[in-house]
């Protein structure tokens, strides 16, 4: 267990703006039958949130084509304000 915990935590997932979810670090993309996609050389790789992509589940860079406007930012968190505020 401590090993795969391990992996996950190597991994970053960046939401790039108007664009594709990029991965950096060691991982393992299966389709619906358990197979392994044959990943690019290299620690990152790109996955189509457009939904155009003709290579899903990657990205080809169609969002850029079809105009994917998707500016996803995670939530930023107020610290509650303490008596002495």
């Amino acid at each position: 267990m401590s090993s795969t915990l391990a992996r996950v935590t190597d991994v970053t997932i960046t939401v790039r703006s108007n664009g594709p979810y990029k991965l950096v670090g060691p991982v393992t993309i299966v389709d619906p039958d358990g197979r392994e996609f044959e990943l690019p050389e290299g620690s990152a790789i790109a996955l189509c949130r457009c939904g155009h992509s003709r290579n899903k589940p990657f990205c080809d860079a169609s969002h850029r084509r079809v105009g994917f406007v998707a500016d996803d930012t995670a939530p930023r968190v107020v610290p509650p304000l303490t008596a002495t505020d």
